[in-house]
């Protein structure tokens, strides 16, 4: 089997769109984090995938909640992404945010943002696939922050 270093080595040759997910906990409180590993499943019925690590402070709201946002940032939140990659007690303090139409954070100034109702979890490995089913989308104009081999990015000659 291939070792896990050059496994993330080989597969930061991937850009992806960054995303933050997010949802609310049983309290009520919202929760997040940045995740690169989303994707389109299928335009009927609208569904999308999201991988979220079992470690991450927001993977047991997200098991239990049934429901959740991702919202594609901006090149211009590269700090928001950042913040919500940490493991800090409050990622939302001083990032604006309002409730969806679900009742899950939505990030101000997100390039877009996907209302979903989980419709299956599948564990695998040290990760679990939840796949949404998109309820309530809205987009927005802008550039598209970038992840790509360790790095954030941007792309060249986009047009906002």
């Amino acid at each position: 089997m291939i070792p896990a270093d050059e496994f993330r080595q080989v597969l930061g040759h991937f850009a992806s769109g960054v995303t933050v997910v997010t949802t609310t906990g049983e309290d009520g409180r919202p929760t997040g984090l940045t995740a690169s590993a989303f994707a389109s499943v299928s335009l009927e019925p609208p569904l999308v995938l999201v991988c979220v690590d079992h470690k991450a402070e927001s993977y047991p709201a997200l098991r239990e909640r049934g429901r959740f946002a991702v919202n594609v940032l901006t090149a211009a939140q590269e700090d928001v992404s950042r913040r919500f990659a940490t493991t800090r007690l409050d990622k939302f303090e001083g990032v604006p945010h309002r409730a969806g139409a679900l009742g899950v954070p939505l990030l101000d100034g997100a390039l877009a943002q996907l209302e979903c109702v989980t419709v299956s979890a599948h564990p695998e490995g040290d990760h679990t696939i939840f796949v949404g089913r998109v309820e309530h989308a809205r987009d927005d104009a802008g550039e598209p922050l970038l992840y790509y081999r360790g790095r954030y990015s941007r792309l060249s000659g986009a047009s906002p």
